[in-house]
């Protein structure tokens, strides 16, 4: 069977980008919703947030104090039952818009799919960059190490969708097959211009999928307006791959509380088998740490 242009593009770049697949309309709603979500994370009306400076979790709150009084890059569980407007998350999460190209990538069936993370990165309080590195491999792992992780299957989806135009994703394509070479090992955590180095040019109700130990970063324009949904799906076969991945994010707490009443009626027996496998996930997984530090 001939693989899909979307998948050849994942396999041959490590991203691939999926034009207004959104409607405007539904943009508009989902921007009206983040709106008043990031509102309340800013007021610190909503604990689970992404804090400046820091690049990835755990992201510490001390009790009793503003988790955004340092400024905030990102809003985290947007599928919590307590989350503002987390009906239309839920139902945004499990729509054919993002399940049909998930399924196309991973040339799997609505059976074999795992509920993973969604979430929303914003505008940060002031310009933020992320490091070059690849979500799930250590910056100190050997070029051996690198490959014996990259020669597996990647067993996942990883989507940003973007509610305003946004290139604030930074990947160096095809780097997802590959060790890291000697310019980039020795490079600067934050360097620009490393060879062959792209910005993905998005535009509202745009999606890029990508594979997330693609080498890439991030930088964040605080004069910009940001808001992009960002998540992820599993395979079953991911197994433990994925559970530190995943289950870092603090999902165990709320999963089985998930609000599918938004959720069309035809996609709900999809939904509930994908929040199944990742409740089965859990727990076997035990204490899975954290991929990275920083």
């Amino acid at each position: 069977m001939a693989k899909s242009p979307y998948l050849e593009a994942l396999e041959r770049d490590g991203f691939v980008v999926i034009r207004s697949a959104l409607k405007p309309q539904e943009v508009q709603e989902l921007r009206s919703s983040c709106q008043k979500v990031t509102a309340n994370a800013r007021a610190g009306k909503w604990p689970n947030v992404r804090t400046l400076p820091k690049q990835f979790p755990p992201w510490n709150v001390e009790e009793g104090h503003n988790p955004a009084e340092a400024g905030i890059w990102g809003v985290q569980g947007l599928m919590h039952p307590s989350m503002l407007d987390h009906e239309l998350f839920t139902a945004t999460y499990f729509s054919d818009t993002l399940i049909n190209p998930t399924k196309e990538l991973l040339a799997c069936s609505d059976d074999e799919l795992v509920m993973e993370l969604f979430n929303l990165l914003v505008r940060p309080d002031h310009d933020f960059e992320l490091r070059w590195h690849r979500d799930d491999i250590s910056d100190k792992a050997t070029p051996e190490e690198e490959l014996e992780r990259l020669n597996k299957p990647a067993w996942h989806t990883q989507w940003n969708l973007a509610l305003y135009d946004d290139a604030s994703l930074i990947v160096i394509p095809g780097s997802h097959t590959r060790a890291r070479t000697d310019a980039e090992r020795e490079a600067d955590p934050y360097a620009k211009g490393l060879e062959g180095e792209l910005h993905v040019q998005m535009g509202p109700g745009d999606i890029v999928f990508y594979n997330n130990n693609i080498l890439h970063r991030g930088a964040y324009n605080s004069e910009k307006e940001r808001m992009t949904l960002h998540g992820s799906v599993g395979h079953v076969k991911g197994e433990s791959l994925r559970a530190r991945n995943v289950l870092q994010h603090g999902l165990r707490d709320w999963i089985g509380q998930c609000d599918f009443s938004r959720v069309p009626e035809s996609g709900r027996e999809r939904a509930e088998g994908m929040r199944k496998r990742l409740i089965e996930l859990g727990m076997k997984s035990g204490d899975v740490g954290y991929s990275l530090e920083g």
